[in-house]
Formats: C-alpha cells, structure tokens, sequence
C-alpha cells in the first residue's frame, strides 16, 4: 500500500484498505454486543493472565508513560501537529490531521457505546466507559498512518511501516499490561485508527499532502 501518490490522485486501494480495516472492528463488536463470552474470549482471557505481573521496572514506566499518550496530554500531539503544518503553510496536511483525529474519535466512541464491553477486574489505570475498542491503540495507529502520510517522505516508507507496526503493538500491549482492556479490544482500536484514518487521506488525495508549501485544494 503506497501513501505516495501524484497530487490529485486517491488511489483504491486506500479506499479499499481504510473501508476493510473499519469494517472488522464493526464485525467483531456487534459479536461481542450480542454474546458477552465471544468465541475469542478464551484467548482475550489467556493473554491477560499472561499479563499478571509483576507491574514494576521498565515495563512500568513504559506502560505508564504510554498511558498519557491516550489521554489529554495525548491530545496535544495532533494539536501541535496541525499548528506546525499551518505555520509551515501546509494548509491541506494540518486540516487531514484534523480530521483524521475527528474521525478516530467518533469512530471509537461509537463503537464503545454500542458494544458497552465491560473492562477486565481492576485496571491499574484511571479508565472511564466501554473497554471495546482501545482508543489509546486507535490513536497510535492514526499517529502512525498520518506520519507516513505527511512527514515520511516516499523512498523511506518501506522501513517507516516497520516501526509504525511496532510502535502500535507496544500500546496494544501496555493497554492490557494495564489490565484497561482485553486483547481483542486493542486489536479492534488499532484497525479502526488506521482504517479512519486511511480514509480521511484518501479523501484529501495521498499527493496533496506531501507538498511542502500547498494550499487546500491546489
């Protein structure tokens, strides 16, 4: 999957990719809505065991300082983003950052509030309502995709995709280190992240947001 297209283009499979990712999290929350021990529980509840302890060390404050990233400190990345892509008069790229953030929010409240999941027993973290999906993993993954859309530039994507995919599974894994959500709900949020997101750049065209000095629309 390339990011890298001509300026006016909006390649398929951007379309494609984004729709896909957004429709699996649809499908396994309304599985998880209609049936509270789905047939992956097993492996959501196997994997938490996995993550019993002990919570000290590194893995502490990894997981810790990841925690922020989800909440309102989180929420100054793409702020900040937005206003050095303004300032550097990439008017196109600051406001897909706007509403790729919009779009992942939205996407990920809809979801917790028609799915309603319990989280797992005591979460070492201040949670608040629904645990399916994560939207600490959602807005990794959305990071990641606007990274490479915007900043990365074409030649280098091939080793930015690597990191990214690392970067994405270390949050799925600190959200459930933490005990604030099952497996399967970091899974969910991160397809839905990426997939929002793929969407909103296939929308504003992969090539517009690469220009350094474009205006919206030209």
């Amino acid at each position: 999957m390339s990011l890298a297209a001509p300026p006016h283009v909006r390649p398929r499979v951007l379309l494609s990719a984004g729709a896909a990712l957004l429709v699996v999290p649809v499908l396994v929350g309304t599985a998880v809505r209609a049936d509270r021990r789905p047939p992956f529980q097993a492996v959501d509840d196997t994997w938490l065991r996995w993550m019993g302890g002990p919570h000290k060390g590194f893995a502490e404050s990894l997981a810790s300082a990841l925690n922020l990233f989800g909440g309102p400190y989180g929420a100054l990345v793409p702020l900040v983003g937005m206003l050095v892509l303004f300032a550097l008069r990439r008017f196109g790229a600051g406001l897909c950052v706007l509403i790729a953030t919009l779009a992942t929010q939205v996407a990920v409240q809809a979801l917790k509030h028609l799915v309603d999941r319990p989280r797992p027993a005591h979460p070492l973290v201040t949670v608040d309502h629904g645990s399916f999906p994560s939207g600490h993993a959602a807005t990794m993954a959305m990071t990641v995709v606007l990274i490479g859309a915007i900043c990365v530039p074409a030649r280098r994507l091939r080793w930015w995709w690597p990191v990214g995919v690392v970067l994405t599974l270390t949050m799925m894994w600190s959200r459930t280190w933490l005990h604030a959500h099952w497996l399967s709900d970091t899974l969910a949020g991160a397809l839905a992240g990426a997939g929002a997101t793929l969407l909103v750049c296939w929308a504003f065209g992969p090539g517009r947001l690469r220009g350094r000095r474009r205006a919206i629309g030209g």
